[in-house]
């Protein structure tokens, strides 16, 4: 190989390699946020059986479907009070 061949071949790895660590990185953390977003749906549908709510089966979906963690945590804080579950939509 010719050193111009040489230095192409290790910037083209460098190069290569940060790309994969980066939508490596960029995989983990979207894991990480889905997972926090399940746990969080989890923990409604926990305090809403808890309290002794009916869940009907179009506000459990939409709970489901949720993947916004701002809008879970404030469903998560409204079904410590609500009276049904409609009221943490509101």
């Amino acid at each position: 190989m010719t050193a111009s061949a040489d230095y192409e071949k290790v910037i083209g790895d460098r190069y290569f390699s940060e790309w994969v660590n980066k939508g490596l990185e960029q995989g983990r953390e979207q894991g990480r946020e889905e997972g926090r977003a399940e746990g969080e749906i989890e923990a409604i549908l926990a305090v809403l059986d808890a309290r002794g709510l009916e869940i009907p089966s179009e506000a459990r979906e939409r709970i489901n479907r949720c993947s916004d963690l701002h809008i879970l945590g404030k469903w998560i804080r409204r079904a410590a009070t609500a009276t049904s579950v409609d009221d943490i939509f509101l």
